[in-house]
């Protein structure tokens, strides 16, 4: 699958006319908790050539291929990927942090991923991270039967929520290195237990609600939002990011 990866970001790049400066996988394969069916979640930030940057009207800010079972591809220009950078936006930040690193111009990431302590804002990466994890709980894992998949949707979001509130800095983007914040043995061997039966199952694997897990996230998501209002939330100047931009746009 690799190999495929490769030829499809090349394919992308000779017909799109664009060059692919980091990419990445940013699905449940880089999260740390890929069922056997997984598909490949391939995310990466690309440029034009300089006169596509030196037109008045809008143009397309995004590139990709069509979505099958097996890949979903796709991509943001420099531009637009840095303009959600200022804005603090965690999926970005995730992708910066991905364990799975499928092509990158040297330098390109290491200079983003520098500037990020500064730029991340605790505040709105929190209500990010607490929003999707709420989401899931009560709408995905309440029923008498629920997706076995959906319980990781709402962990993670709910862990790095708990890692901004409680270390005020860019949650990692990894299942495991955020588990480190729970301290409650019952509920890290039931993590354990999903863990174990996902490696077997497939995308669609329905399972009995798991009681124990349901509470605890709605005690973690109380918590957080009884944090929340005493983060910090800073606007940054986009200088450092301008200068990013002049630097890896074509001359």
């Amino acid at each position: 699958m690799l190999q495929t990866i490769h030829q499809k970001l090349l394919e992308l790049e000779q017909t799109e006319n664009i060059k692919i400066l980091y990419a990445c996988e940013s699905g449940s394969r880089a999260w740390g908790f890929a069922s056997p069916d997984s598909d490949f979640d391939v995310r990466f930030i690309y440029v034009k050539p300089l006169n596509y940057y030196l037109q008045i009207t809008d143009q397309t800010d995004v590139a990709g291929l069509p979505v099958n079972e097996v890949l979903d591809i796709g991509g943001w220009d420099l531009r637009k990927a840095l303009k959600l950078f200022l804005t603090s936006n965690s999926t970005l930040y995730e992708w910066l942090q991905s364990p799975i690193v499928y092509t990158e111009q040297p330098g390109f990431a290491n200079e983003l991923r520098a500037l990020m302590p500064r730029y991340f804002s605790l505040k709105a990466g929190a209500h990010h991270y607490m929003s999707m994890a709420h989401n899931t709980l009560t709408q995905d894992l309440q029923a008498d039967e629920v997706k076995l998949k959906r319980y990781f949707y709402a962990l993670r979001p709910a862990l790095a929520c708990l890692w901004i509130v409680e270390k005020y800095s860019v949650p990692p983007m990894e299942f495991e290195k955020l588990r480190v914040l729970i301290t409650d043995e019952k509920i890290q061997q039931a993590i354990n237990d999903l863990m174990e039966q996902k490696k077997l199952s497939d995308e669609k694997t329905m399972i009995a609600p798991v009681l124990p897990l349901n509470n605890w996230l709605t005690d973690i998501l109380n918590y957080c939002r009884s944090q929340t209002a005493a983060l910090e939330s800073h606007r940054h100047l986009p200088d450092e990011l301008n200068a990013v931009f002049r630097k890896y746009i074509p001359s």
